[in-house]
């Protein structure tokens, strides 16, 4: 007899033919039906476990971090993303109508020179960050990730509000993206369906993917970022061409030659220095979802292979994807274009700068492919979102820091019960057919304004805390399996610009651009609606726990720096990627410095 890790036991097969012998009175192995192997699947992981009664949080009041930390490191979580799934969802996995119908706004608000300044500040803090979020999940590939981490590094009550913030800026995604997608429709319906039907269909294909587990989520994610993608490299090159006159000779003010001439009349800036602030918040909002790589690592077959490369691929999306797309816009779209502004919705594509950019250059059928390519975006936003929601709800449960119930991990690796819990919130797209529905969903949207840079700033926190702990208990750098490029000064650096990041949206909340004209009921909405609810939930779930349980801030001699730590042979690593990198050219050599 053998014994298994859980205590029990099984028998040993020693017959020649692999199969063993039947004992007296068995009957003869027969192949189980699909419906049956279907329903199956749904039952509890055998090897799966929800938090021990009394593990976390005894007492009453005990948080009992060492038992926390072991729970998400042991997560029966399928192990099924390959690296191109990973490599997909770093590089667009997040994209949508925060870059490609967003940017509108923003071009309006603060004109092309403030979207750039934006957009770049935002993308160095988000290099530094993604960067301390995958030196911290190659060695220690946990589930819950990044709220996992605030729990074990920073203070359990941190962790506790930075978990459910996360959850909950997801779980109000699925129902705003649903929306999204069924106004997309709209862009050649002109309002002619009723849009419930939509509604039920995007639904039921986002949760129908999420059911075929994680597999499923990189394969749809692969499909998808493909698709966005090349839409972009394809609207860069198309861009370019018009901008320098190759577009048709009849399109008017935009035939010919335009270069920069929009940055003279009406202008690079707009609203000055606030209508760069203002621009803040929406380019995080664009850029939330880039975190997901990390959430991902604890369901990668091979972690310290596949996310390090992915981890550098935020690089390229960063620098080509929004930061030389959103300049080809600036260029190609004055400010002050009335149609930035009159988007009935964040998913109108007629409020699109890019759909804005091709009509205006005349050609007509592209910018109905814009559209598809904004509806392929929301969707795929919409299935993240399930994906994020649900996996950080099972490692707060599996942490003793949410209801047990949502640990259950069924035979196939999926917390079929978060993902029911995200799927049920889904439902609430159909008020997306209600006369109220865009007051509710402006609250909703407020409730997802500032949630990343929260969770950014946590990241970039935990790991300052993660290379102390690590110092204090007598390790070096050379025993980690990957280490962040810009380091711990990266951490210190993209911390600083989260508390900016902040400073600016409280700014701009409570004196808004023309706030003169909006009275005091107006500017207390202007402050929460634009993102600082979430601030207010962040400490509705960190105050109370923090005084009911009173956990302590963590210590770096007390770290748990074991749990869940992936154990490798560093040298020999080390040696083996030394070996391969010889036979490299020199341009694969530099190539890999930042892929």
């Amino acid at each position: 007899m053998d014994t298994e890790k859980n205590g029990n036991t099984k028998s040993v097969d020693s017959s020649p033919s692999g199969r063993g012998l039947a004992e007296f009175g068995d009957s003869t192995p027969h192949k189980q039906g699909m419906m049956k192997n279907f329903i199956d699947s749904f039952k509890r992981d055998p090897n799966a476990h929800a938090t021990p009664k009394g593990a976390v949080g005894a007492n009453g009041k005990v948080f009992d971090v060492e038992s926390a930390a072991a729970n998400t490191a042991n997560s029966p979580l399928e192990r099924k993303l390959k690296g191109r799934h990973l490599q997909m969802i770093a590089i667009g996995g997040s994209i949508g109508t925060g870059l490609f119908v967003g940017s509108g706004t923003v071009l309006a608000n603060g004109g092309p020179a403030s979207v750039i300044i934006a957009y770049c500040i935002i993308g160095i803090m988000l290099y530094c960050t993604v960067h301390a979020l995958g030196e911290m999940a190659v060695i220690f590939p946990v589930a819950g990730s990044f709220s996992a981490y605030s729990t074990r590094f920073l203070d359990p009550a941190w962790g506790f509000a930075m978990g459910w913030n996360y959850a909950m800026q997801w779980l109000v995604v699925l129902p705003l993206e649903i929306v999204a997608a069924t106004l997309t429709i709209q862009f050649w319906n002109q309002g002619r369906l009723n849009v419930n039907g939509f509604i039920a269909l995007f639904l039921v294909l986002i949760i129908s993917i999420n059911l075929f587990g994680v597999r499923g989520y990189g394969e749809a994610e692969f499909v998808f970022s493909s698709i966005k993608v090349l839409a972009i490299i394809g609207f860069i090159i198309l861009g370019i061409i018009i901008n320098v006159g190759g577009g048709p000779a009849d399109s008017g003010d935009y035939a010919g030659y335009i270069g920069g001439k929009f940055w003279k009349d009406p202008g690079a800036f707009h609203n000055g220095f606030k209508g760069l602030c203002s621009v803040f918040v929406s380019a995080a909002f664009a850029f939330a979802g880039t975190e997901l790589v990390g959430l991902a690592a604890a369901e990668t077959a091979n972690p310290r292979k596949s996310l390090p490369t992915a981890v550098k691929q935020v690089f390229w999306r960063i620098a080509l994807f929004y930061v030389i797309s959103l300049t080809i816009v600036g260029l190609l779209v004055p400010y002050d274009e009335p149609r930035l502004l009159t988007g009935s919705s964040s998913a109108d594509a007629t409020a699109s700068p890019f759909v804005i950019a091709i009509q205006n250059a005349g050609i007509s059928g592209l910018p109905s492919v814009m559209n598809v390519v904004i509806m392929i975006a929301v969707l795929s936003v919409g299935n993240s979102s399930v994906y994020g929601s649900s996996r950080t709800l099972a490692a707060l449960a599996e942490q003793g820091q949410a209801p047990r119930f949502l640990a259950y991990i069924d035979r196939r690796g999926r917390p079929i019960v978060a993902i029911a819990i995200a799927s049920v919130i889904g439902f609430l797209s159909f008020i997306g057919a209600s006369d109220r529905s865009s007051d509710a969903f402006t609250w909703m949207l407020a409730l997802s304004g500032l949630s990343s840079i929260f969770t950014w700033g946590s990241i970039c926190l935990a790991h300052i805390r993660f290379r102390a702990g690590w110092k204090t208990q007598g390790h070096r750098l050379d025993e980690l399996a990957f280490t962040s490029q810009p380091g711990v000064v990266g951490s210190w650096i993209g911390f600083a610009l989260n508390c900016i990041v902040l400073i600016a949206q409280f700014w701009t909340g409570i004196w808004p651009i023309g706030y003169g004209e909006l009275g005091p009921r107006g500017q207390a909405e202007s402050f929460f609606s634009g993102g600082y609810l979430a601030a207010v939930v962040v400490l509705a779930f960190y105050i109370p726990y923090k005084l009911w349980y009173r956990t302590p801030f963590v210590r770096s001699h007390n770290m748990d720096l074991v749990s869940g730590r992936r154990e490798m042979n560093i040298d020999q690593l080390i040696s083996e990627e030394k070996a391969e990198q010889a036979t490299w050219p020199r341009w694969k050599r530099i190539y890999k410095m930042f892929c």
